[in-house]
């Protein structure tokens, strides 16, 4: 079934569909703790991505691709509820552009452009994303019955990564793997996350030793420094139940465009990932981590299938000449 009921704009992809029908449960999980307003910025966002696009790809004579709303939903799902209108159209427009089109469209960028506009709107505009969260609905029917949910005016209160840097406190595993915490709007909820990354990989839509990789850099190296004291290093669950770490193992580090391509190179690269993402939040002024991390990771996903590459022809090659030399 195609997304859009049309050939004629946009250029049908079974995979990015795959991808979508993962992110529903965590849409739907935006709405009840956060409420409607999550909805209709998720609309919002997809007009202004869409029409980017299509400006960009008519001009080539091309259409716009089925990824286009992949690349929406997943960067709504890493704002807070109450991010201004403007600053998240802004944020697409700038993604789609710089992360994208730039490069030749869809398929040819470097970087993953959901993240590109995160990171563009994180940087641009530090207090409305770091600063205005939203409480968590508890109960039934939640945010289903509201615009949306009240607003937090206390660190005691903010998301899990932020209260334990001011404070050293970890909000409980359960209410992590639940969701009914303060944060951006899909990455809440560990276990849908985590049952979302299950579903694409028996699709075969997101790579597993991707997700492997992530873990056990980031396992690794915290693990290291949680046990020699570091005292700005949480235990290792707690950091892969909270700040986004999950739906960016999952969603943003798997982007079959912008990770590396051979087996070996998607080991290294989401190894590199987890390093990273624990080196950033134990050391930089960012409380998350997981966005610079794989942006990082984009940088170096062509050199590492290039180094893959190349030591498998030389392998090869020596394999070859040992055989001549035998002979």
């Amino acid at each position: 079934m195609s997304l859009i009921n049309t050939k004629k704009y946009f250029t049908p992809q079974k995979m990015m569909r795959t991808v979508i029908i993962s992110l529903i449960p965590v849409i739907l999980s935006s709405i009840y703790f956060f409420g409607w307003r999550s909805f209709i910025l998720l609309l919002w966002v997809t007009l202004f991505g869409v029409v980017t696009e299509w400006i960009f790809e008519k001009k080539y004579g091309k259409k716009a691709s089925e990824a286009i709303f992949v690349t929406c939903i997943l960067y709504v799902l890493t704002l807070p509820a109450r991010t201004p209108f403007w600053i998240a159209a802004v944020g697409i427009i700038f993604g789609v552009v710089f992360g994208k089109e730039v490069f030749g469209g869809f398929g040819k960028n470097i970087f993953n452009p959901a993240l590109v506009a995160r990171a563009f709107v994180y940087v641009s505009f530090p207090e409305q994303l770091t600063i205005q969260w939203s409480k968590s609905a508890l109960g039934f029917p939640g945010g289903f019955t509201t615009y949306l949910t009240e607003n937090i005016d206390a660190i005691s209160q903010a998301t899990p990564m932020l209260i334990f840097r001011e404070t050293g406190d970890m909000v409980s595993s359960i209410k992590l793997l639940v969701g009914n915490v303060s944060g951006s709007l899909g990455e809440t909820s560990a276990i849908l996350i985590i049952l979302a990354g299950i579903y694409l990989i028996y699709k075969k839509v997101a790579s597993w030793e991707t997700m492997t990789g992530v873990l056990i850099g980031f396992i690794g190296l915290s693990t290291i420094l949680y046990f020699l004291g570091f005292a700005q290093i949480p235990n290792p669950l707690f950091g892969i139940l909270s700040g986004g770490f999950l739906f960016g193992t999952v969603f943003m580090a798997t982007d079959p465009v912008s990770s590396p391509k051979t087996k070996g190179g998607k080991w290294i690269y989401g190894i590199l990932i987890g390093i990273v993402t624990v080196i950033i939040r134990g050391y930089a002024l960012f409380a998350g981590g997981m966005m610079f991390a794989i942006l990082i990771g984009n940088t170096f996903a062509p050199i590492i299938d290039e180094g893959i590459n190349y030591y498998k022809k030389s392998k090869k090659a020596a394999k070859a000449k040992g055989k001549e030399v035998t002979a």
